[in-house]
């Protein structure tokens, strides 16, 4: 079948067999390896990606179903000059993260999560992100990196990612004019 998909603000068509999954699709067609495969069961979190806006994990939806729509991924939160994007400094400088697997998932939803939640409390945090899974850590970095990115968007007036109805877009594709 054919697709044609918005990743990171750049639009592919691609041909695709019915039965792919959207992170075979996004790591196997496109390169996009920062969104990592962790247990094809939906179980994990790992390759969590934002599909309209919304947190979804990329090995519970095929990539047929993503037909026409806005897709996300880690490697598309960094802006035009390589700044990481808020939620990404906000887990780099509490080191919210041990060997860095569970990562990108949990970037993901944490921006998804303060989408919905700009103001969450620790309990809405580890709430917001039950479905992602991390071995390593006791998750104290994680949830102190997510309520430490809420301060950072709050002061940062133009949010990287943002939700505008049902498509995400980002502002180095605003800025720069990018495909949509």
């Amino acid at each position: 079948m054919r697709v044609a998909i918005t990743v990171d603000g750049t639009t592919y068509e691609d041909e695709v067999e019915p039965r792919t999954l959207l992170v075979h699709h996004l790591r196997n067609q496109l390169g996009k390896v920062g969104t990592v495969i962790g247990c094809d069961t939906s179980n994990c979190g790992a390759c969590t990606v934002l599909l309209n806006g919304h947190s979804v994990k990329s090995c519970s939806v095929l990539a047929v179903q993503a037909d026409g729509a806005d897709v996300t991924t880690v490697e598309g939160l960094k802006a035009p000059d390589g700044a990481l994007h808020p939620v990404q400094e906000a887990f780099r400088d509490n080191h919210g993260l041990q060997c860095g697997y569970c990562t990108p998932g949990m970037i993901m939803s944490t921006i998804d999560l303060l989408a919905e939640n700009p103001s969450p409390d620790e309990h809405d945090v580890r709430e917001g992100l039950e479905g992602n899974l991390c071995r390593c850590t006791g998750y104290q970095n994680i949830v102190a990196a997510a309520l430490d990115a809420a301060q950072r968007l709050k002061a940062d007036a133009s949010p990287r990612v943002e939700r505008t109805g049902s498509t995400t877009t980002t502002a180095a594709m605003q800025e720069t004019g990018g495909a949509r």
